[in-house]
């Protein structure tokens, strides 16, 4: 066919449907970027996403806003997202991806350090306050609401009075790094659920352990 008919002939625009939309999923996993950052307890949500992505041998991309990898899971798309604006403007990689990808809100999941619970402990919920966590609260600003799925994972609260940014922004100790291939799992195996049997499922089903 000559050059200018094929001009002439343009492809469809892909329609995504609503079907389509419901299967697409956002896990946007909090960290701070940086080496000196990497192996630290606020960073549990790169940590998770890092394993993720080297299991199913996936690679992040920087892109706007955050480093990002496509998951394709039993049917469906499952966008990695590793914010690169720091912990304290979380909320506006969260956002930006919600839009452009048409994510639903009830499809965006956020894995998150909490002092509240023990090492290790991992626990779903479908909304709730930020709890004093700068990255839940740029999140909630940003989308205008706190009920959306977060994911927590225990780093406990082993310090004293007044060197709590200390703790969380410190690395774990060897206790911690030898049962973290175990939390680790587990908390891919949350992920996958969540996009997969649902919030309510996934909660019954991983809650406290």
């Amino acid at each position: 066919m000559f050059p200018f008919f094929k001009k002439l002939i343009k492809k469809p625009a892909v329609v995504e449907t609503q079907e389509d939309l419901m299967k697409k999923f956002l896990v946007a996993g909090l960290g701070n970027i940086g080496p000196k950052y990497q192996n630290t307890r606020h960073n549990i949500g790169f940590k998770v996403l890092d394993a993720l992505a080297k299991e199913e041998s996936l690679s992040f991309e920087t892109n706007k806003l955050g480093d990002l990898t496509t998951y394709k899971y039993k049917g469906r798309t499952i966008l990695l997202l590793k914010p690169n604006t720091y912990m304290n403007l979380s909320g506006k990689a969260v956002r930006y991806w919600m839009e452009k990808e048409k994510i639903p809100i009830e499809n965006l999941l956020v894995v998150t350090d909490d002092l509240n619970l023990d090492f290790g402990t991992i626990r779903l919920k479908a909304k709730g306050s930020a709890g004093g966590h700068n990255g839940l609260k740029d999140i909630e600003a940003q989308l205008n609401t706190s009920k959306y799925a977060r994911f927590r994972f225990g780093v406990g609260a082993a310090f004293s009075k007044g060197r709590q940014v200390d703790y969380v922004l410190g690395d774990w100790n060897n206790d911690e790094e030898k049962a973290m291939p175990e939390r680790i799992d587990a908390s891919i195996a949350l992920i996958k659920s969540f996009a997969t049997a649902g919030l309510a499922n996934t909660m019954n089903t991983f809650n406290g352990k």
